[in-house]
This record gives structure tokens, C-alpha cells and sequence, in this order.
């Protein structure tokens, strides 16, 4: 609509007030901005930063990380029907452990965190199982980086409605806790109300120590 718009004379760029061509840039991705990241992590200067702000930023990054990829495993797999009976996923280790070198390695290229996603409840809802339908999802990523443009030209509040959509896939879960056991219904409260709220605060903890 917005490069209709444009086209029609309706909207009218203007750099200088902030508003920008709706047209995307087409041609090939640069991806030569890769060699001022890569490996940056390893140069760092943390020679001013103090120990104990350290150790809080990498244990908010660590929890983060780590209870938003088990939350994301056993919802996804709850989703596709692969836990035990105890509501257990086998071998889980080798997913967490797989998560953990990609952060790792997205780290390293100066990417954003590479982790599980949850939008992989949307492949499961449609029927997959195997994997391949995350190997497909990755070869796709791959065609968009020289598509990326055309893409990025797509506003986020576009593609919000499918990520509300997964949250609702996700929520479903709710239905299998037994609020009649408070052993069982409190903890899954306290986690529903505690995770968007220690995110918000992680998020404002992190940019105090980056901002001011």
C-alpha cells in the first residue's frame, strides 16, 4: 500500500523529515559489513567495564538464553506430540547442546543470538516432524539474503499478526495444567507472569549499563 502510495503521489519522501522511499533497493546484499563484526567479541575492550556489572549482563544473557530455548523446546515438541509420558523430551541434551554452539558461533560472526525459535510451533502445527521442514526453513533464509531488500521493505507490524498467531499455538499448553493442583498451577502462573515481566526488566537492565 505504502509504495502505491508513493507511486501515486500520495506520499512523498523526505530524508531530511524522516520519511523515506518506500521503494526497496534492489540489487545484490553487501555482504562484506560480515568482516567488521566477525570476531569482535574476541578484541572487546572490557578493560573499564566493572567485574560485578559484567557477571550480572552475562548471567541475564545466560538465563535469557537458556530458559527461552528449554521454554521453546518443550513447547515446540509438546506441539508435535514427542514428549514421554512424564512430559519429558529425550534427549534433550544434544538440542540444547546444538543451541548453545550456534549462539556461540552467532557470537563470533556479530550476529543477533542464534537460538531456537518459536515460530518452529507454526511448521508443527502444519504437520512437521522430521526436521526437514527447519532444513527447508534455513535454505530459504539462505535465498533471502540476496532477496533481502525486497524484504526488508516489509514493515514489522506486517508480519505481527503471525507472530501473535504462534503465540496463540503456544498458549494452548495453558490447557493441560491441572489448576486443581496447586503444586502444579502456581508454578505455571508465576512462570506466565514472570517471564514477560524479567524480560522487560533484563531488557532496562541491559541498556542502563550500554546508554548511560
Amino acid at each position: 500500500m505504502g509504495i502505491l502510495c508513493q507511486a501515486a503521489g500520495i506520499y512523498i519522501p523526505d530524508p531530511e523529515s524522516g520519511f523515506y522511499s518506500l521503494y526497496p533497493s534492489l540489487g545484490l546484499t553487501d555482504l562484506s559489513s560480515i568482516g567488521k563484526t566477525f570476531g569482535k567479541c574476541f578484541s572487546a575492550d572490557l578493560g573499564s567495564v566493572r567485574i560485578f556489572d559484567l557477571i550480572m549482563i552475562l548471567m541475564s544473557f545466560l538465563f535469557v538464553d537458556m530458559f527461552d530455548t528449554i521454554g521453546t523446546l518443550i513447547g515446540v515438541s509438546d506441539k508435535a506430540g514427542m514428549l514421554d509420558e512424564n512430559g519429558k523430551l529425550p534427549r534433550i541434551r544434544p538440542a540444547l547442546l546444538a543451541d548453545a554452539i550456534a549462539t556461540s558461533v552467532g557470537a563470533v560472526f556479530g550476529t543477533s543470538t542464534t537460538t531456537t525459535y518459536v515460530e518452529s510451533s507454526a511448521g508443527v502445527g502444519a504437520g512437521a516432524r522430521t526436521g526437514l521442514a527447519s532444513v527447508v526453513t534455513g535454505l530459504l533464509f539462505l535465498v533471502a539474503i540476496l532477496f533481502a531488500p525486497i524484504f526488508t521493505a516489509i514493515p514489522g507490524f506486517a508480519t505481527a499478526p503471525a507472530l501473535i498467531f504462534v503465540g496463540f499455538l503456544m498458549i494452548s499448553a495453558v490447557l493441560k495444567v491441572d489448576f486443581e493442583d496447586l503444586t502444579e498451577a502456581v508454578p505455571a502462573y508465576l512462570c506466565l507472569l514472570a517471564m514477560p515481566l524479567m524480560y522487560i526488566l533484563t531488557v532496562l537492565f541491559i541498556c542502563k549499563y550500554i546508554f548511560l
